[in-house]
């Protein structure tokens, strides 16, 4: 879920040396595995992840000293081999050569579920052009948790991820996803943010999807400080411009609410700025940047309700 710093050499060995007595071998065929890792609590590595990884020849993984000391921790020894967005595209065909040789490989992020808001993606791409066989270890997912936790409805939701991290991308962003509101989306929302910007996007999120908006933040999960506040956008906003917060944190944004037809609103925004005494020209352009629906029909129907 985060930003990593340096990156260390290309291939280490983690943990001690063999696995522990009396461990069975799960059988597991060649080529690439995705293994989920606990997002927090250590604890939350599965039986079958931990087989997984003991009996892979190599381990991507994005920061060899977050995998190296999970893996030490259950006296794992393995190749680790850093996987991060900056050598993907190099290491691919490193990687496919060792599934084509036969090897079992593992594929993890620092936390959760590998591919989402981690790398990856690209090497299964490639993995699956080249016919080579890719599988998966479910377990942990912080936007799943997160979602389950908010008490907003589950489903239908849609996992955004990061949002960019400049005003003006992120205003964009934001105003897309309303437009897509307005067009009949009705979904939970569930984005990643780092914490010292969190205060700063929940108060975007509450200006361009709307201030009453329930939603949730969900910090630190599956850890002794794990927190979920529940409340308007605007509240959540407020709060986290006060206390700073810490840790990882996932935003759970609910479903917008049933509004009206899109031209009943288009007509209600164009009646509401003619009055103020705004122009035809100016009214459309203000309404048209706020609906985010094309000026030239803006204006149109503008001028229409102008001659009225």
């Amino acid at each position: 879920m985060t930003e990593r710093a340096s990156d260390p050499p290309d291939e280490l060995v983690a943990g001690r040396l063999g696995p522990p007595p009396g461990a069975a071998p799960s059988g597991n065929a060649t080529g690439l595995t995705l293994v989920a890792t606990p997002i927090g609590n250590l604890g939350d590595l599965s039986p079958r992840a931990l087989t997984a990884l003991r009996e892979a020849d190599a381990v991507l993984c994005e920061d060899s000293r977050v995998t190296g000391a999970m893996l030490s921790r259950h006296g794992v020894s393995v190749t680790l081999i850093p996987l991060h967005e900056h050598n993907e595209d190099a290491q691919i065909p490193r990687v496919l050569a060792r599934l084509a040789a036969g090897e079992r490989v593992a594929l993890v992020s620092d936390a959760g579920t590998p591919l989402v808001s981690d790398p990856g993606y690209r090497l299964v791409r490639a993995a699956i052009a080249a016919g080579l066989k890719v599988t998966a270890v479910p377990g942990p997912n912080a936007a799943v948790m997160a979602l389950t936790l908010s008490g907003l409805p589950p489903h239908p939701f849609l996992f955004h991820g990061f949002l960019p991290a400049k005003a003006a991308a992120r205003a964009a962003e934001i105003g897309r996803l309303r437009a897509a509101e307005r067009a009949g989306l009705r979904a939970a929302l569930i984005f990643y943010e780092a914490p010292h910007r969190l205060a700063e996007m929940l108060a975007a999120l509450a200006e361009g999807l709307g201030a009453d908006r329930p939603a949730a933040v969900a910090r630190e999960l599956t850890k002794r400080f794990e927190e979920v506040r529940r409340g308007s956008l605007a509240e959540l906003a407020g709060w986290y411009g006060r206390e700073a917060a810490r840790g990882e944190v996932v935003v759970v944004v609910g479903p917008a609410a049933e509004e009206a037809a899109p031209e009943e609103e288009l007509e209600a925004r164009l009646r509401a700025a003619l009055e103020a005494g705004m122009s035809v020209r100016d009214a459309a352009a203000t309404v048209a940047e706020a609906t985010g629906l094309p000026r030239k029909q803006v204006y149109a129907r503008a001028l229409e309700m102008g001659k009225g």
